[in-house]
């Protein structure tokens, strides 16, 4: 008796999972092992067939050739094992067998995780090594786990990694990026008495910071500035050429560029697609930041003229006198300070394609005569010229102004105006199509990103609720300019939210509740709108802490948690 229950208890203490059967297959011991392993349940599974409690055993195997099999692998309750099954005999005959299994799923899966830990290191090694970039990475102690070789150079240390990188890396500010988490782009760092242009960016693991990589932009902020000059100069030159040419002479967007899905702006889409099949004069109109100038790209490329010039000039932006000699140009000696060989006008320009008058209505009334005749005639004389040119022009105008109130005022010519508005086209403002903002605000966050090379996650929800509720008086301009404040205002988490936005904007977070129009709501109603507005906004300022959020709204927590399953509130 003694050596049975001693056997018992060495069998179920020990670490591999072990399994028995008598001469007839039936289970007769399965230790505390083999129950977690295999989910056997000792007192329901002893005395049943083996098969009946582990299907995928070959134990009944042992008893039919005697025969022991070692160190094999086998699958089971989603695991896999290696086994060994042994036959036991007694006095000659075979009276059951035993089976000892050990777990290998971890080890297997930890030793593939290992491999693709140093796969990846020899990957980002490689990487580091052959762009010849001075690269560090850094733990969430500060501690350096990688170097690049030309990093190490620089600083004339072989081996830096395992070592503090304050010990390393003078002036170094990694420790305050994984501190706070913040970007730090463009810092000047001193090293070796070397002014150094440097970029530094914590490692994120969902929430928490586990490291960051520091890189060096310019070694010499001397490199900086040349380049930085030679780009100017570029820019000067490119600007120049492209004076000389007549400037950009080909429209840059098309109507398929322009944004929206409303029922307004595919109306305006639409007859300005049926325009661009005429050759009449067009006049659009709408307040400003509509997106007029888009409009007029987008029909002159829709139209024949599409391989034509298309010349831009804004009315509002030329000074009277110079009026005369933007548009039809000027001969050599027509004036003092003329440029020599004279100069081609805009209307010179864009014979065979398109012009497109931006604020007609801010035009000259002198101007506004001798704009009529070019019309009506379709011929123009340089300044100081006589010989008549013939143009083939399409004039495409635009105004943010009342041109019939302007007429009725004398400020525009009666005449003028019905020869320019044989196609009208007017632009819907952006509070009159509010579906389309937060489309417009997506694409505007990832062509502002892209410009100014930053990558931006996206608009949190209370963000676009804000956005979406503000009537936007300068339109999609306006909208574009809030975007690209809120870009420059970041956090390290790369999302635009409420607090990057103006407070112009902010306001509107409540004003659906302060401005309440008799929807249907009970009062009830409306405070549970707004009790479940502010905890989710506090649980989304406090990353989801409830033991914070509680104490600020001046609940418990168990308050908190019903507030929260109440309303089914979700990170």
């Amino acid at each position: 008796m003694f050596l049975k229950k001693s056997f018992e208890s060495a069998i179920q203490n020990i670490s591999e999972a072990v399994i028995g059967i008598d001469k007839n297959g039936i289970l007769i011991i399965a230790n505390n092992k083999a129950e977690e392993l295999l989910s056997i349940n000792s007192k329901e599974d002893i005395g049943k067939y083996i098969e009946d409690v582990v299907p995928e055993t070959k134990l009944n195997r042992i008893l039919k050739t005697g025969k022991n099999e070692l160190n094999k692998n086998f699958f089971a309750n989603n695991r896999e094992f290696i086994t060994s099954r042994i036959a036991i005999y007694i006095e000659g005959t075979i009276k059951g067998a035993i089976a000892v299994f050990q777990d290998i799923t971890d080890n297997k899966r930890m030793k593939q995780e290992l491999l693709n830990n140093e796969m990846y290191i020899d990957i980002l090694n490689t990487i580091m090594n052959t762009l010849n970039e001075c690269i560090v990475l850094v733990n969430e102690m500060g501690v350096i786990t990688m170097m690049s070789k030309a990093y190490k150079e620089f600083l004339g240390c072989s081996n830096p990694e395992g070592k503090d990188v304050r010990d390393v890396i003078e002036n170094t500010k990694l420790y305050e990026v994984i501190k706070n988490g913040n970007v730090k782009i463009g810092d000047i760092q001193e090293i070796n008495g070397n002014k150094m242009i440097a970029v530094r960016v914590p490692i994120k693991e969902g929430n928490k910071i586990i490291g960051a990589v520091g890189k060096v932009i310019f070694k010499d902020i001397g490199d900086f500035y040349t380049l930085s000059r030679k780009l100017n100069n570029l820019e000067r030159e490119i600007a120049i050429y492209k004076n000389e040419l007549g400037k950009e002479r080909k429209a840059k967007y098309s109507i398929e560029n322009i944004i929206g899905r409303s029922s307004k702006i595919q109306e305006v889409k639409s007859i300005a697609l049926k325009v661009a099949k005429t050759d009449s004069n067009v006049l659009i109109t709408g307040e400003s930041g509509t997106g007029k100038e888009l409009f007029a790209h987008g029909i002159h490329n829709a139209s024949g003229r599409y391989l034509g010039p298309f010349i831009e000039i804004n009315c509002a932006a030329i000074p009277s006198e110079l009026f005369e000699a933007e548009l039809f140009g000027y001969e050599e000696g027509a004036f003092t300070g003329a440029k020599k060989g004279g100069k081609k006008g805009k209307f010179e320009l864009a014979n065979g394609g398109t012009i497109f008058l931006d604020e007609i209505g801010d035009m000259p009334m002198h101007m506004q005569v001798k704009l009529l005749k070019v019309i009506q005639d379709r011929e123009i004389e340089r300044i100081g010229g006589n010989i008549i040119k013939e143009i083939d022009v399409r004039i495409i105008a635009a105004t943010n102004r009342n041109l019939e109130n302007h007429v009725k005022q004398g400020k525009f010519r009666e005449d003028l105006y019905y020869r320019l508005n044989v196609m009208r086209i007017t632009l819907p403002p952006l509070r009159d199509r509010k579906e389309d903002i937060s489309l417009l605000a997506n694409n505007l966050r990832i062509k502002i990103a892209s410009k100014l090379g930053i990558y931006v996650e996206g608009i949190s929800k209370e963000a676009m609720t804000c956005i979406t509720k503000y009537d936007w008086p300068g339109n999609v301009r306006e909208l574009e300019n809030v975007i690209e404040r809120a870009i420059d205002l970041l956090d390290s988490d790369l999302i635009i939210k409420t607090n990057h936005l103006p407070k112009r904007l902010t306001k509107y977070k409540l004003n659906k509740y302060i401005n309440y129009d008799n929807d249907g709501k009970y009062l009830k109603d409306i405070i549970s709108e707004v009790e479940k507005h502010v905890i989710l906004n506090i649980l989304n300022k406090n990353n989801w802490n409830k033991n914070k959020t509680a104490n600020i709204l001046g609940i418990s927590r168990a308050g908190l948690y019903k507030k929260i399953e109440e309303y089914k509130l979700k990170m």
